[in-house]
């Protein structure tokens, strides 16, 4: 809408007051959903630190952080490698999907850099899970990410930052857990992540 819009009424003041002032910073921000994933190091630690590394990211702003859970590695035989943490961040964006991405990938490098088997495990995994209502088949990524329906590990901790929330394209979250199950996703209560200052 153009300024000049007879409909465009200024927002009350005691209205504005109630916006959350750190999303003041950003003009039109996009909601969007990531989950992380550790399992070499320090765990938490790295997880705590992507957390930073987004909230540090000029036009993202950290709006919830998940409870910690612990989750046996995909697709490997068992006790073959640590077990993960995994974590879900609820973020408000101005960045583009692809400039998301890269950002992600960016703070996947800077955690490589420690990690010191060339093979498997992996010292963060940062994924988005979904941008606004976005529906994409890009192969670049994309959206929602297509395992996320069938991963516990991300819908568990998703529900908990939102229980309303929706998986563009496959319906609520609730119902995809309910279908999913909970099993092997175990709560780290002794764990907590903290919501950047």
């Amino acid at each position: 809408m153009s300024t000049s819009d007879p409909t465009v009424q200024p927002v009350p003041a005691s209205v504005v007051q109630q916006v959350d002032a750190a999303d003041t910073t950003l003009s039109n921000p996009k909601r969007a959903v990531i989950s992380l994933g550790s399992n070499l190091g320090n765990r938490l630690e790295t997880l705590q630190g992507a957390v930073d590394a987004l909230e540090d990211t000029p036009g993202i702003r950290v709006k919830a952080v998940s409870p910690v859970y612990e989750t046996e590695p995909w697709g490997v035989e068992p006790q073959s490698q640590p077990s993960y943490f995994n974590a879900v961040v609820l973020i408000k964006t101005t960045l583009p999907p692809s400039s998301l991405l890269e950002r992600g990938h960016a703070i996947e490098e800077a955690f490589e850099r420690v990690r010191d088997e060339r093979w498997g495990p992996r010292t963060i995994d940062v994924d988005i899970v979904a941008y606004q209502d976005v529906v994409s088949d890009d192969p670049v990524l994309t959206l929602p990410h297509p395992r996320v329906h069938e991963r516990a590990f991300v819908l568990v901790p998703w529900h908990d930052v939102d229980p309303e929330a929706e998986v563009p394209g496959r319906g609520a979250v609730t119902e995809l857990l309910d279908g999913v199950g909970r099993t092997g996703v175990d709560a780290r209560a002794d764990l907590e992540l903290r919501l950047p200052e």
